[in-house]
């Protein structure tokens, strides 16, 4: 199998994989994997290795492009045109602008190339098929494990949370944000304000933070954050105003810097969502398509077939279990330095 990266190869060679007949061309095809950000390590560390890895079984001789955008909707644009240039028959699009995939989606289709939406969604124009995990429930789950863990440790209703929310131009944040709100409706607690993170950049979440941290002080009893990089930046704010303990942070992706402020207390959750399950599954979406064949649909999200995984919430109470015991990471990996008594506290480390 062939793996192009930031790929310049010419349009001739790539054509030449294609003659031969339908099915040498099947065998044979380019799908392009055009992955978002490089804020979060997940693209280059889970779902690239994943989405290669499930490739390599399932189409031995067909070429992956791999492209990252670095969250510029502009560049992302030239990369879907260049891949479509160099035949791609298939293309997997993680969209740094959801609304502007729209158009994306309508060119590919202009010249039968196949689109599978992959981690956020495109609203506005149909993709051949979506792949996720269920974002508007993994806002309502991590909203309502820190609800529950308020409630437990005696917060009284009334009490001030904030909300740090994705990038305004991820649907995927929105459908996020959107969990968050059914999460706090009816939790009895107020949100003191909210935030739309651009880019979702941690910086910025933290810049914002510490903003609130100065306008509401100890009236925040705890923190919504979308994912673990704008908890990390939410963190870091708390830390650097001398709050001590931090309000509990929610987070999501189970990267190894949010394992470890779980481990020592700092972040009170995340989701464990194995990127590479995601990746196999547009993997094999992507040569059904290749074959001709329709994909079949577990449920639909805007007009659009789609398989959406449940994922799991983690806490200190879980995290051995669930992503130790489990081999999603290691403790050689996590439990290093200043994170190594806390392991043992937890049992992760003999």
């Amino acid at each position: 199998m062939k793996t192009t990266f930031h790929s310049l190869a010419s349009g001739a060679a790539l054509a030449a994989l294609m003659l031969g007949g339908a099915a040498h061309a099947q065998q044979a095809a380019t799908v392009a994997f055009l992955m978002p950000d490089q804020a979060s390590t997940r693209y280059e560390e889970h779902d690239f290795p994943g989405f290669k890895a499930a490739m390599e079984k399932l189409c031995a001789d067909c070429t992956v492009i791999y492209q990252n955008a670095n969250a510029d909707a502009a560049l992302q644009q030239q990369q879907f045109n260049s891949v479509i240039a160099q035949g791609a028959r298939v293309i997997v699009l993680d969209p740094v602008d959801s609304a502007a995939a729209a158009a994306l989606v309508e060119i590919a289709h202009s010249q039968d190339v196949k689109v599978v939406a992959y981690d956020r969604p495109i609203p506005e124009k149909p993709a051949d098929y979506y792949v996720s995990f269920d974002n508007t429930g993994i806002g309502k789950a991590i909203t309502e494990s820190l609800v529950q863990h308020m409630k437990a440790a005696g917060v009284p209703e009334g009490a001030g949370v904030l909300e740090i929310n994705g990038s305004p131009t991820d649907a995927a944040a929105g459908l996020i944000r959107d969990g968050i709100h059914a999460g706090l409706e009816n939790s009895g607690y107020e949100t003191l304000a909210e935030y739309d993170t651009p880019d979702w950049a941690p910086p910025k979440a933290q810049e914002w933070t510490a903003g609130q941290i100065t306008r509401f002080g100890d009236q925040i009893k705890g923190v919504v954050a979308a994912n673990d990089g704008t908890a990390g930046g939410a963190i870091a704010a708390f830390k650097a105003a001398g709050v001590d303990p931090v309000p509990p942070v929610t987070g999501n992706d189970a990267t190894i810097a949010a394992l470890q402020l779980i481990i020592s207390g700092d972040q009170y959750n995340t989701i464990s969502k194995p990127s590479e399950i995601v990746a196999k599954a547009a993997a094999e979406v992507a040569v059904k398509l290749l074959n001709g064949e329709t994909p079949e649909p577990k449920t639909t999200l805007y007009d659009t077939p789609s398989e959406l995984f449940v994922p799991a919430v983690i806490t200190s109470g879980n995290i051995k279990a669930e992503i130790f015991d489990k081999g999603i990471q290691t403790a050689e990996e996590v439990c290093t330095g200043e994170y190594a008594e806390g392991c043992k506290t937890l049992g992760i480390t003999q």
